[in-house]
């Protein structure tokens, strides 16, 4: 049953009604009145069929403002690479320790971030990180040998564009606490990447709808005219 506060929230919100961006980061703020700092979070519904491999979406993402969360960053490496990804601020970084530790249940960290060479050994981790999105994957840039670069694009606000198993991408843009530029701003850089990423094989409208939304409050429905044409011949 909802409660007292979602209810008066939701009436803010006009139904059937689609919002400028501006409007429905107003809105969005407006309607956050939970006694903690609620995450902003965007979904776009796309017209991909996510069985298929070549219609779904995967890139990583640098928010021009950050996500304003903090992420506790894995990266398994050796040699050298080991010295670079502590210097450049990484949480914890080793290797077979580490993996057995992985293995063995321990998931204290948001990213993690492999160098090529070892990934023969994290791929043991499959059943493990998997289901919890942490796996390292050269089209999300966590597969890599230039650690220092993609360490400081994580703490910076460094997000992945995924869609789910039902064609839906859901990220993160920011706090109600942020000034409203900055989560029209957040808001239109992941747009721009959701739209650059159509995959080739994605026929139709590729953009069926889009909303903003914090973390206790309603749906806000943004105008999807705003985000150019969608259609693509069959």
């Amino acid at each position: 049953m909802a409660s007292k506060r979602f209810k008066a929230t939701t009436a803010l919100v006009e139904k059937g009604k689609n919002y400028s961006i501006e409007e429905a980061v107003d809105l969005v703020k407006k309607c956050a009145t939970a006694k903690f700092d609620e995450t902003v979070e965007l979904t776009a519904r796309l017209g991909i069929d996510p069985k298929q491999a070549d219609q779904n979406v995967r890139t990583p993402l640098v928010l021009p403002h950050g996500t304003g969360a903090t992420s506790r960053i894995l990266v398994l490496a050796k040699g050298e690479k080991e010295k670079e990804a502590q210097a450049a601020g990484a949480d914890h970084v080793g290797n077979d320790e580490l993996i057995a530790k992985i293995a063995g249940g321990w998931l204290d960290f948001d990213v993690v971030i492999s160098t090529p060479d070892m990934m023969r050994e994290v791929g043991k981790l499959g059943k493990v990180l998997g289901p919890k999105g942490l796996m390292p994957n050269p089209k999300s840039g966590t597969v890599t040998f230039d650690l220092a670069r993609v360490i400081k694009e994580v703490k910076a606000g460094r997000v992945e564009l995924r869609n789910d198993s039902y064609g839906i991408i859901h990220v993160n843009i920011g706090k109600v606490s942020f000034e409203p530029n900055k989560l029209v701003d957040n808001l239109k850089t992941v747009m721009e990447a959701v739209m650059k990423a159509r995959p080739p094989a994605s026929k139709g409208s590729y953009l069926k709808r889009v909303f903003v939304t914090s973390t206790m409050g309603p749906g806000i429905e943004v105008d999807l005219k705003l985000f150019g044409s969608q259609e693509v011949d069959e």
